[in-house]
């Protein structure tokens, strides 16, 4: 397995935001819901999650023109109950019916200290940090969860019943970057794994198995075999867990009943789960946020193992690159860039900024 790195670019973030807007608004989607869209995916390449980035362009382009997903989609509350909501998400794009809920929940959370919605009639959402992160400008913690489709066995199988099901929470923080966790119960993502078969790199070991469920390091192979869960037995059925708020408190398809990944998921049948709670419900908002920034100081200036020279709370690493990144451009590989290029090329726009 090759380990030469494909050829990469930076692009201007905000002309990135501009064009993959553009291309979302020729798939008929108004222009919020398009800027919404786009900039969930270029937020998730300004934090170096580029598994959930502009990768999936084309993917979605597909989802809103021919697969079923309907870009005139609107979410709605179809069930409340003091701080507890149900929205359908009308089929929109999960970013769509997410950030809807999520809004509806923050406003709530206002007045009761906590809320949560649970949804259905929903699609892919990309990445999580996205949502959980809304509640920061709240001085609340954001919670969010979603299914998968399912790529991953139950501990000792080797049959995909189990989505990856990532959760992602954010807690604000006073002087310090707030801490924001966002992470598969897998060893990677099959976007990340892609990244690396695009790059022609060999995969980190634990990462995934094949068919049989042993393990390997190829991506082509782990993309037509099984994910690996994180920390075994506990992974998996932490996964199983998020699979159930995401899916059964809204109605919405769990593990197999959302599809497979040979011919991807049934339209508008994805599930996500989102709370905020206001921290000053629970405790004197400046304490909290003081102490928060204790808790990651203590990381900062704890002692160090061989072979690192830096210590991280999570969320971190992501603010960096996104001060980098929006500094001097997010770095795409080369086969993004022409996915792109060709995506912008089908509805004749111009993506001169993704030429070197």
């Amino acid at each position: 397995m090759t380990t030469a790195q494909s050829t990469e670019r930076r692009v201007n973030a905000e002309q990135l935001q501009g064009l993959v807007t553009a291309i979302f608004r020729h798939c008929q989607m108004n222009d919020e819901d398009a800027y919404l869209l786009a900039a969930s995916l270029v937020f998730a390449d300004l934090s170096g999650v580029h598994s959930h980035g502009v990768l999936r362009v084309p993917e979605y382009v597909k989802k809103l023109t021919v697969g079923g997903v309907d870009p005139h989609g609107r979410p709605q509350i179809v069930h409340e109950s003091a701080a507890c909501l149900v929205v359908d998400g009308g089929n929109s794009m999960g970013q769509i019916g997410a950030s809807f809920a999520m809004q509806q929940a923050i406003a709530r959370a206002e007045s009761f200290g906590l809320a949560a919605a649970a949804i259905r009639g929903s699609n892919h959402c990309g990445a999580l940090a996205y949502f959980a992160r809304m509640a920061l400008d709240h001085d609340m913690i954001g919670l969010a969860t979603t299914n998968a489709l399912p790529t991953m066995a139950p501990w000792g199988g080797s049959e995909r019943i189990l989505g990856i099901n990532p959760l992602a929470i954010a807690i604000p923080a006073g002087q310090e970057e707030p801490i924001v966790y966002d992470a598969a119960f897998s060893g990677s993502s099959h976007g990340k794994i892609r990244i690396y078969q695009q790059k022609g790199l060999t995969l980190p070991a634990g990462w995934a198995l094949d068919r049989e469920g042993r393990p390997t390091v190829d991506p082509a192979v782990a993309i037509d075999g099984l994910l690996a869960p994180i920390g075994g037995f506990k992974g998996a059925g932490l996964a199983m867990i998020m699979g159930i708020l995401a899916s059964l408190l809204s109605g919405a398809a769990y593990g197999a009943e959302l599809g497979d990944i040979e011919h991807g998921p049934q339209p508008g049948q994805d599930g996500h789960f989102v709370l905020a709670l206001r921290v000053s419900a629970f405790v004197d908002l400046p304490t909290f946020k003081r102490r928060v920034d204790g808790a990651i100081a203590q990381i900062h200036t704890s002692r160090l193992a061989p072979g690192f020279d830096r210590l991280y709370a999570p969320g971190e690493v992501e603010a960096i690159n996104r001060a980098d990144y929006a500094r001097d451009g997010i770095p795409l590989n080369s086969i993004t860039l022409a996915d792109l290029a060709r995506t912008a090329g089908h509805f004749e726009l111009d993506a001169s900024l993704l030429q070197s």
